[in-house]
């Protein structure tokens, strides 16, 4: 009997565990396909949909016998989980001076926040267990790179068209009393750029295409180094000009923001690379920031830019409702410090009066969001110390884990987070900013693990 009829015979071979590698597709489409999800109307939608992949994907690879490695300093995360989904047990109360409503009235937006929580959990993981061969860590730069370049011509398009808006097909699928809704609008409604009178006069300011122009001002800083770290390793001078030639560009909608948030953040980011740089030994860093910086002040003098700094630095109409806030949050963990209220509230009235409140002539007049002016500020009003402790441990963490990494990963990786601390006392991080700290914390991860951090 041949060896063809004897397996004919003996029937199909019995299955056999395989080693199921994972495939790049819901990281890579996430990221290069996210203009697309934004007019759709999905844009972070699409994170909950490809997580959902990703971890059938991460079940089906520990079925076949592959270990799954969790990034170092998880316990950390694992913390602020748990804080979170213990903290739903105070939604039902209502602290001082907070507009009364029933728990259930505030479950849709907490499951929405711990939906994406648990999303970008996933995201981490997985990006954190690709391999070189499924996603190699100089592709992820290079996607992370082209979501900067999608940040400044979204930047651009908000400066020349403030009002370009349009219904997406996600947003015509729903039913009119679902869609008219302000967050649900605020998820599905593609729009270039928020409009507000912060200097005199309505002025757009760039938000296309992560919502709003704060989050837009946070992913601006996130994701700045990694367009420089892929110009550097980039083999033409053509796309290192490019590069340079993007970065000069972006200066202008970074401006035209009026967000002092990413000021500080760019400045910070610049500060850190800086000193990162002279402590490896490259002290032509000290040369390179003066040409830099008279370059930056003779384009802010000669042009328009300057002015448009002056006049937002001159009306700090946000400082008084930020500073209310803050301390409306403070007083809050006062009340609930080990796990919160289990989301934020609105204020009653405004920081006046308890009469003022929001209008159809004046939608900012009150009834303010508590924990909704800085990420830090909404994890110890909503999720108490242990929330806050766990999130800002997992991040503080990983920058002191991987403090000895000179790599252009490791620098830039490192900075990204850096500025996500700043950011947190303005900025909130749930989507988009939350999703690219964790791939830089999965970059850095790899990078470790893989002992290429020199």
């Amino acid at each position: 009997m041949t060896a063809v009829a004897a397996a004919a015979h003996a029937g199909p071979a019995p299955r056999t565990t395989k080693n199921r590698s994972l495939p790049s597709w819901p990281v890579a489409g996430t990221l290069l396909l996210y203009p697309l999800w934004w007019a759709l109307g999905l844009g972070v939608l699409i994170f909950p949909i490809t997580a959902a992949a990703m971890l059938f994907l991460l079940i089906r690879r520990r079925a076949a016998g592959r270990a799954l490695r969790l990034p170092p300093g998880f316990a950390w995360w694992a913390i602020f989980l748990i804080a979170v989904v213990v903290s739903i047990a105070a939604l039902g109360a209502d602290p001082a001076g907070t507009v009364p409503e029933r728990a259930s009235e505030r479950l849709v937006a907490v499951v929405y926040k711990l939906s994406m929580y648990v999303s970008l959990t996933v995201l981490l993981i997985y990006a954190g267990n690709l391999t070189e061969a499924e996603l190699s860590r100089r592709r992820l730069v290079r996607l992370l790179a082209g979501m900067f370049v999608l940040t400044v011509v979204g930047g651009l398009l908000g400066m020349v068209a403030g009002t370009f808006e349009f219904t997406s097909p996600v947003e015509w699928l729903l039913p009119s009393g679902v869609r008219n809704k302000g967050f649900v609008r605020s998820l599905v409604h593609p729009y270039a750029a928020q409009i507000m009178d912060l200097v005199g006069g309505e002025k757009p300011r760039p938000a296309a295409p992560w919502g709003y122009t704060n989050t837009w001002g946070n992913n601006f800083c996130l994701l700045a180094p990694w367009l420089v770290v892929a110009a550097w390793w980039s083999r033409g001078s053509g796309k290192k000009l490019l590069a340079v030639l993007c970065l000069a560009v972006s200066v202008i909608p970074a401006v035209a923001s009026l967000n002092r948030g990413l000021w500080i953040g760019v400045g910070l980011l610049i500060a850190y690379v800086a000193f990162r740089y002279i402590l490896a030994g490259r002290l032509w860093i000290l040369a390179a920031l003066p040409v830099a910086t008279a370059a930056l002040a003779v384009a802010m003098i000669a042009t328009p830019l300057g002015g448009t700094v002056q006049a937002r630095l001159d009306n700090g109409k946000s400082n008084g409702v930020r500073s209310f806030l803050i301390d409306k949050a403070l007083d809050g963990f006062t009340g609930s410090p080990v796990i919160g209220y289990g989301g934020t509230r609105n204020t009653l009235g405004g920081r006046n009066s308890i009469t003022v409140g929001e209008s159809a002539g004046c939608e900012r007049c009150g009834n303010f969001t508590v924990g909704g002016n800085g990420q830090l500020w909404q994890l110890i009003y909503a999720h108490g110390a242990a929330g806050a402790v766990g999130y800002l441990g997992f991040f503080a963490y990983g920058l002191w884990r991987f403090r000895h990494d000179r790599s252009p990963i490791g620098v830039a990786g490192s900075a990204a987070l850096v500025t996500s601390f700043s950011a947190m006392l303005w900025y909130n991080s749930l989507v988009t900013p939350l999703a690219f700290m964790v791939l830089a914390y999965a970059l850095l991860w790899r990078n470790w693990t893989d002992g290429e951090m020199n």
